[in-house]
């Protein structure tokens, strides 16, 4: 069974091509082959199918075997694995997920897909919550997040923190947190735990989230550039369509057998 491990910003995955079949028990696997000592290492597995109504099919487990609704990083790198591996020509690619279709404007340099941008629609925003002595602020993205603005996201510790926050009973099931600091008009600093995979590198429809979130309390304009511990993402929300735009590299890291 071979597979190709690839990142978006250090938010890693494992891909599968699954146009024909798909490996079997696929949450079992995604928690096998995450473990980062005795796996492949990653933050899911995601496997690459026939599209239902699009070009391609995203459906990914996180590191813990839940299933994912959307992933900013792993769609992105969905385009470059399809694109570079000659399942497609086209550039502008339609990819179902659980969460609906999200639309792909692949960027190729050297007959190679160096940067990807998602259309990850229209953000939903709630009224904010207070919830253990924090001001959360909801943003659905196709995957549910809480959004908490602090002076210095690096001395969160996340582990404790975001994992009691996305966890807590006033989010049903659990939820992303991302912490976040609006430095500057177009520029926010941002760390995530995200449910299913805990502390990531990145997160893309975090990210988003984060943007909406301070567009919404008057700190950023709707253009910035939003800084994770992997790097960083462009971030867009329109006025006209009210969808966010996102941004990011797609890099393949190595290809294997198992």
């Amino acid at each position: 069974m071979r597979f190709t491990k690839m990142e978006g910003l250090g938010n890693d995955y494992i891909y599968f091509n699954c146009m024909r079949d798909a490996p079997e028990n696929l949450p079992e696997l995604a928690v096998r082959l995450s473990d980062r000592h005795f796996g492949v290492g990653a933050d899911g597995i995601i496997c690459i199918r026939p599209g239902r109504t699009g070009d391609f099919t995203m459906e990914m487990y996180n590191a813990d075997g839940s299933r994912g609704a959307m992933c900013g990083n792993g769609i992105r790198c969905v385009g470059k694995y399809v694109y570079d591996q000659g399942l497609t020509r086209k550039t502008c690619l339609t990819i179902d997920t659980d969460a609906g279709a999200r639309y792909l404007q692949l960027h190729v340099r050297g007959g190679k897909v160096e940067r990807v941008t998602v259309d990850m629609g229209v953000p939903k925003l709630r009224a904010p919550l207070d919830i253990q002595g924090e001001r959360v602020h909801p943003v659905d993205m196709g995957n549910p997040h809480g959004v908490v603005f602090c002076p210095e996201p690096e001395e969160i510790d996340l582990e404790t923190q975001g994992a009691a926050l996305g966890r807590d009973p006033a989010f049903p099931g659990e939820w992303n947190i991302e912490f976040a600091a609006a430095e500057a008009r177009d520029r926010i600093r941002v760390r995530v735990w995200e449910r299913g995979s805990g502390p990531t590198m990145a997160c893309g429809t975090g990210a988003c989230a984060a943007l909406a979130a301070a567009v919404k309390t008057g700190q950023c304009d709707r253009r910035a550039v939003v800084a994770l511990p992997g790097g960083e993402l462009e971030v867009e929300w329109e006025r006209e369509s009210g969808h966010i735009w996102l941004t990011g590299p797609a890099s393949t890291v190595f290809q294997g057998e198992i």
